[in-house]
């Protein structure tokens, strides 16, 4: 750094030159293909936290040939979905009413580990009752839900019926998604994908 800077403010060396230049600013997207011993450094990842996931990088057509995968940040309220190692997109979650790793069934826990989506099924018809008092709630789980292997019976990635959950914890152990995101991220998503 200080070489260049030298460069850069330096009459000697001729015309001044920017000797980084060529590097992409914090705003724009690094879409670099990761070869061998290369790899790919996110320049200022706090600016993706502050962004909320409505003006995050828009999500395009999808490339099959890209290895997709879904980070979660428990700490954070997060889901990150993910590109070999770069992040696409961040969005808000909730997730398990208790802290820490699952031990049992109806602990409260969101498990903690690393697991793969078994299948990817429409819970728009699902009805849900929180035990809250008010009863079965139509569109608890919003429009899909997605099943994951963790060992755990039930926990999955789904929608809502309360976007006022989100960043929270809530859930009997799934993480929930707003809808509008939820329905963001099925497409990327395919059984086997990775979950963390």
């Amino acid at each position: 750094v200080a070489f260049g800077f030298h460069w850069f403010l330096s009459s000697r060396n001729g015309p001044r030159i920017d000797p980084l230049g060529e590097f992409p600013k914090a705003e724009q997207s690094a879409d670099l293909q990761p070869e061998a011993g290369a790899v790919t450094v996110l320049v200022s990842s706090s600016d993706l936290m502050a962004r909320p996931a409505s003006t995050e990088t828009r999500l395009d057509g999808i490339d099959p040939k890209a290895s997709y995968w879904i980070r979660i940040e428990k700490g954070k309220f997060t889901l990150s979905l993910m590109r070999e190692v770069r992040v696409v997109k961040i969005f808000p979650v909730a997730i398990g009413r208790n802290e820490g790793n699952k031990t049992k069934s109806g602990d409260m826990r969101t498990p903690e580990g690393k697991f793969s989506v078994e299948r990817i099924q429409d819970s728009s018809a699902w009805v849900h009752d929180f035990g809250d008092g008010k009863g079965p709630i139509a569109g608890a789980y919003g429009p899909n839900f997605i099943r994951l292997k963790t060992g755990w019976s039930g926990i999955g990635i789904h929608g809502t019926h309360d976007p006022a959950s989100i960043g929270k914890r809530v859930t009997e152990g799934c993480i929930r998604l707003k809808d509008e995101n939820l329905a963001e991220l099925v497409p990327y998503v395919k059984t086997g994908m990775k979950v963390q």
